[in-house]
């Protein structure tokens, strides 16, 4: 299936909140203790103009997404095809301005996702995929590159990419895989990309519930770009279940280090 059409119609709303957002996020006056789910106006304002410019082209695919916004309710709730949309992953980083977040948009077949996009517009990156057609980065006025995950076949040798530590405090992952190096980001998204990009070797998700918004579009670039993603016990991820949550836990990495990292978190 050539889902190039699909992939522009996103890489276009992507866009168009994209633009939204830096004006929003050049405005924004920085609040340093914000809470880590914080959801603000500009949340809410780049998820209508995703939505509706989604709807406008696929009338009759169904919409699923973070806030609670009125296009939202315009969709088909049983259709096949459902896009399903983050339209600031990693509010945090947005709210005390240290540029860490990103727009999430992806599109389900079944309970598959079958595109992505992730767009960092404070750090003026983009990664986006589509099945069959790789995975591809584009990073300020660069041209536009094909991006691989990483070959790295040793937890030893391993970079990880994590959410923030507390000051003091050391994350249960990276006791457990104890990789050669870890760097840390706010947003799903960009952690996805950076293991797409391969710029880490290996993300987990270890949240014991988040939502599908929080990675389907990122699945998609890890996939196309030759790596594997699952749930902790090794099985696939499977999209729009009840409340659009997910409780399996996400291993995404290289292929070569998967069957390494699920036998840890086994």
């Amino acid at each position: 299936m050539d889902y190039s059409h699909e992939l522009r119609e996103a890489l276009a709303a992507a866009a168009a909140a994209g633009t939204y957002l830096a004006a929003e996020y050049a405005a924004f006056t920085a609040i340093p203790d914000a809470p880590a789910h914080i959801s603000t106006h500009a949340d809410r304002g780049a998820q209508e103009i995703i939505l509706k410019h989604l709807h406008a082209a696929f009338p009759a695919d169904g919409l699923v997404a973070e806030e609670n916004t009125p296009t939202a309710a315009l969709a088909p709730s049983d259709a096949p095809r459902k896009w399903v949309v983050d339209p600031i992953d990693g509010t945090k980083g947005f709210a005390i301005k240290n540029g860490e977040f990103s727009v999430m948009i992806g599109l389900t077949v079944g309970d598959r996702p079958v595109v992505g996009v992730v767009l960092e517009p404070a750090l003026k990156r983009l990664t986006y995929a589509a099945t069959g057609f790789g995975c591809w980065r584009k990073d300020g006025d660069a041209e536009a590159v094909q991006c691989h995950a990483t070959s790295c076949d040793s937890l030893a040798s391993a970079t990880l990419t994590q959410s923030h530590s507390k000051p003091g405090k050391t994350k249960p992952v990276p006791a457990l895989l104890a990789p050669a190096k870890v760097i840390e980001t706010y947003s799903a998204g960009i952690k996805l990309a950076q293991v797409a990009r391969g710029e880490a070797d290996v993300y987990v998700n270890s949240y014991p519930e988040f939502h599908d918004w929080d990675v389907c579009a990122g699945e998609v670039l890890v996939i196309e770009a030759g790596g594997v993603v699952s749930e902790f016990d090794g099985g696939t991820v499977r999209y729009g279940q009840r409340g659009a949550k997910r409780r399996g836990g996400l291993v995404a990495c290289g292929p070569q280090l998967h069957a390494a990292v699920v036998g840890k978190l086994r």
